[in-house]
Parts: C-alpha cells; sequence; structure tokens
C-alpha cells in the first residue's frame, strides 16, 4: 500500500527517470503531475477540487506574469544582434590590439565575450559567430588547439550569467524577486570571471608560451589611431545599449519589460548602424538622433521635464523610427528580422510550455506534502548552511549533466527556494538572500554548457569547428574552464559580499524605539446646548 510519506520520492524519483529517458521535458512534467494527482485521489491524498489549483496556476502565474514578457524582447535583441555584424567588428579590432602580446588573442575573444554577452544573451550564437570568426586566426598563429576550444567554448558561456542574461529574468521571476537586485547580484561574479579567465591565460602564458603565442607585428593591418577607431565603433555603440536596456531598468526608469523593448529596438537600430547598404540619410538621422539625445538630456538634468525636453526627445523618436524603416528597406537585414521572430517564437513557445508542465508536476508534488520531505531532507543535511549550499550546488552540477538551465530553474528551484530562504538568511539577511542563491546557481549552471554527454556550446563548437579539430581536443580543452567556473561557484560561497555588495543595504531600524507623535489639534469647545431655531 503506498502511504502519503512515499509519494514525494516516488514522485521525484519518476522525474529522474523520465529525464533519463529522454522524452521533451514540459510533457514528460505534465504527464506525471496529472498521473500522479489522479493516483493521489484514488488513494484518498485530496480530492479532485485540489487540481482545479493547476489551471488556476497556469492562467494567474503564468499567462500573466509580466515579467515574462521580457524574455522574447531579449531574446529578439540577441537574435539581431548575433547577426549583424557587431561581432566580427569587435573580434578583428580587440584582436590586432591584443594580438603583439602573447595571449592576445585569448584575451580578445574573453573581453568580446564579455561585451556581447551584456547584449546578446545567448550562447549558441555567441560560441559560433566567435568560433567562425577567432578560431582559424588562432590556428594560423599557432595557438594550442585545446585552449582555443576552451577559451572559445567558455567566453561563449559568459553571457549565461554578464546581465541581462535570460537566466538571470527566469531565476528572478522563480525566487520572486526584483530582476533589478539579480542583475546587481550578477556583476561582481561576472566581472570576477572575467578576471579568472583572464588571470588562466596570463598563468598559461608565463608557463607554456608556446601555447599562446603573440601575433607578428607584420600581420596587423591597422594601427595607431585608425585602430582605435575601429574598437571604439564597436564599443561605443554596445556600451550605450548596455546603458538603455540595464541603466535605466537599475536607475528605475524602466520595468524590465520595457527596458527589453528598448532593447530589441536598439538592435534594430545598432543593426542598421553596422550595415554597409545603410543610406546618407540613415547616417545623417544617426547623428541628429545622437546630438539630440544628449541636448535633451542635458537640458532634462538642469530644468527638467518641460516642453522643450519632449520636443527635442520626439526628434529622437523620428530618427529611431527612420533608422527602423532604413533597416525594413535593406533586404539583409529585412531576413535577418524575420529570423530573430522566428527564434524568438520558438524560445517563448518553449518556455511558456515548460512553465505549464512544471506547474502541474509542482502543484500535485506539493499537495503531497513534498515540500515538507524536501525541507527535512535538506535541513537535516550535516554541516548546517555551509553543508546545504555544497549539496545543493553538487546536485545541480549533476542534474546540469542532462537539464537545460530553463528546466532547472523551473522544475528543481520552486522546489528548493522556500528552504534556501530559511536557511540562508541567518547569513546574508533575508532580503539578499534569493539573491545570493539564485546568483550562484547561475554561476553553477554555466557548467551545463561546458560539460559531457550535454554541453550544448561543445556542440555549437562541433558544428563550425574545421575537420582538424578532433573532438578529443573540443571536450578536454573545456575541462579546465570548468574548473574556473566551479572556482567561481567556491568564491561565491565562500565570500557573500561578492553578490550582496552593490545591494541596498536593509534599513538598520530598532522597532522598539520608533514613536510616532501625533501633533495635538485645538479644537473649539463642544456646545451642548438647545438647538437654536
Amino acid at each position: 500500500m503506498i502511504t502519503l510519506d512515499m509519494m514525494p520520492p516516488l514522485m521525484f524519483g519518476g522525474l529522474v527517470l523520465a529525464m533519463l529517458i529522454g522524452f521533451p521535458v514540459a510533457f514528460t512534467l505534465a504527464a506525471l503531475g496529472l498521473a500522479f494527482g489522479f493516483l493521489s485521489i484514488h488513494l484518498g491524498f485530496f480530492d479532485l477540487n485540489f487540481l482545479q489549483a493547476i489551471p488556476g496556476r497556469i492562467f494567474g502565474s503564468v499567462l500573466s506574469n509580466e515579467l515574462l514578457l521580457a524574455i522574447p524582447f531579449f531574446t529578439f535583441m540577441g537574435a539581431i544582434l548575433e547577426r549583424c555584424g557587431l561581432a566580427e567588428d569587435m573580434l578583428d579590432s580587440m584582436g590586432q590590439l591584443f594580438g603583439p602580446i602573447r595571449g592576445g588573442l585569448g584575451y580578445s575573444v574573453i573581453i568580446v565575450g564579455f561585451i556581447l554577452g551584456a547584449i546578446t544573451g545567448t550562447v549558441a550564437a555567441q560560441v559560433i559567430a566567435m568560433a567562425l570568426i577567432s578560431m582559424p586566426v588562432m590556428i594560423r598563429y599557432g595557438y594550442n588547439m585545446r585552449y582555443i576550444t576552451g577559451v572559445l567554448a567558455a567566453s561563449g558561456t559568459i553571457t549565461q550569467l554578464v546581465p541581462p542574461s535570460l537566466v538571470l529574468i527566469v531565476l528572478a521571476d522563480q525566487l520572486g524577486k526584483s530582476v533589478g537586485d539579480m542583475y546587481l547580484g550578477a556583476w561582481g561574479p561576472s566581472v570576477f570571471q572575467i578576471f579568472l579567465f583572464a588571470g588562466y591565460t596570463f598563468l598559461l602564458s608565463i608557463i607554456k608560451p608556446d601555447h599562446v603565442p603573440a601575433v607578428p607585428k607584420t600581420a596587423l593591418t591597422l594601427t595607431g589611431w585608425p585602430l582605435w577607431k575601429k574598437c571604439l565603433l564597436g564599443i561605443i555603440p554596445s556600451a550605450v545599449l548596455i546603458f538603455v536596456v540595464l541603466g535605466t531598468m537599475m536607475l528605475g526608469l524602466a520595468t524590465p519589460t520595457e527596458a527589453g523593448a528598448m532593447g530589441a529596438i536598439g538592435a534594430i537600430v545598432l543593426a542598421a548602424i553596422h550595415h554597409k547598404d545603410l543610406s546618407s540619410t540613415g547616417h545623417k538621422m544617426v547623428i541628429i538622433g545622437i546630438v539630440a539625445t544628449g541636448i535633451g538630456a542635458i537640458i532634462g538634468m538642469l530644468i527638467g521635464d518641460g516642453t522643450i525636453f519632449k520636443l527635442i526627445f520626439a526628434v529622437v523618436y523620428i530618427a529611431v523610427v527612420w533608422i527602423c524603416l532604413e533597416a525594413v528597406r535593406i533586404p539583409d537585414l529585412r531576413d535577418l528580422i524575420k529570423q530573430g521572430y522566428e527564434t524568438t517564437m520558438r524560445i517563448s513557445t518553449m518556455v511558456v510550455f515548460i512553465l505549464i508542465g512544471s506547474t502541474c508536476f509542482s502543484v500535485v508534488f506539493l499537495g503531497v506534502s513534498g515540500g515538507v520531505w524536501l525541507e527535512h531532507m535538506l535541513t537535516s543535511i550535516p554541516g548546517g548552511v555551509w553543508g546545504f549550499l555544497i549539496f545543493i550546488n553538487l546536485f545541480i552540477f549533476f542534474l546540469a549533466f542532462f537539464l537545460d538551465f530553463f528546466e532547472i530553474a523551473f522544475i528543481i528551484l520552486p522546489m528548493i527556494a522556500p528552504i534556501a530562504q530559511k536557511v540562508l538568511a541567518p547569513v546574508v539577511g533575508p532580503d539578499a538572500a534569493l539573491i545570493w542563491f539564485g546568483v550562484m546557481l547561475c554561476v553553477n549552471m554555466q557548467t551545463s554548457f561546458l560539460h559531457p554527454p550535454f554541453g550544448f556550446a561543445l556542440f555549437y563548437l562541433r558544428g563550425v569547428a574545421p575537420k582538424e579539430v578532433k573532438s578529443s581536443d573540443i571536450y578536454w580543452g573545456a575541462l579546465p574552464w570548468i574548473g574556473l567556473q566551479l572556482i567561481m561557484v567556491a568564491i561565491v560561497i565562500a565570500f557573500p559580499i561578492v553578490v550582496t555588495g552593490l545591494l541596498d543595504k536593509p534599513l538598520d531600524v530598532d522597532l522598539s524605539k520608533v514613536k510616532i507623535e501625533v501633533p495635538q489639534i485645538e479644537l473649539p469647545p463642544l456646545d451642548f446646548g438647545q438647538p437654536k431655531n
């Protein structure tokens, strides 16, 4: 006879077994949830009315969730920027800038990976673009093959952690925290990770200089101001787009959805600016838009939101609309926008179906006291807080061998988030606990793109690498970078300040000493005499 205590481990075991079989996750979750739901009704653990919570949660928490609207916008932004030529220009200019020093091409890949991660948010596009551009150059100048494959794959995964990462948006939604706070918490680890990658390259250039040789100066096509000009033309527009998306959100000027919408339009504008067929009128409109933006910003700071300010920014909007129409006029960009729509539709549909399936599973799991079972199991781990964190991170690292980050975020995170809040609050405070936990898991889930058997970054690399690149070089080349990512996980666990340092400090108020003083108002004396006729 199946008892109530047996249902949570049976559901969890069934989930793991179904995942190993390889059936689509969304349908597996829904099927398992409904199957165990009807079994629980048959065994009398709850009645049929309990399952009404499933459509209620789907329509109330999934389909009407405004935060999830940011996912299509950021996906579209990444789909446009990955093919617009920005990566090629940046890699070429950075490669020539850093090439003459040992490991210079590696540094350029890491830096460009960081910048592209802050404006695209898609691993596949980043790995493929950088591999197609940089791999032949690095092979030509004698870089070690395993270093080449490792740095290209690892630099592509940076986009998972650098805001405006889709992973962080999903984690913020599942943890019930602000996207802006999640982004602030991720900046420290993402920058620290760049230093780790660059430090490994520097160490390799000292220990094994033949693995990362310098590019001969005779091979450079640009030097001096022309080279710096090309670098700045790639970096400055990207920095502006990063500010439009992230700066407005963190300053409280825009919601994540509004920032994503501005990023989508900004991506089209950036793609049009980089295209060789942009008309002379289009170039003039770009200059007019830049000048009007600068003037509007100065007037806004000095005078405020007045009529002149609105008129100047009306000029900016006209310039943006004109450039977008130019993008539609150019056949290449028109096809690019169409591909962006298709990619956005596929990813958004996948996310919604996984959310529907995970809702079916989680409602039934909680209905059979799965939350109580999971809390008892995780809080009884020896080592207290640190034992809990080590176990959870090892568990997520293992799951990442088989599951995508979306699946981990939607299936596992809702189960363990309440427990994490309870366990971690004494260490960093209740406000920062889930931010620290979410960023920590985000760093951990980066490894899912690098380790076998389903390291998607390795698959992307294999798909575009020349025939002389062996699959063994791709897999062995990824191992040191997985180690660096695990070191980053350990740093985030050991030093929470890396995540919480940029967050707003909670107000330290002693409620017992709070006094509320109500001013005394002198009222005229009450007259209880006879009413006057």
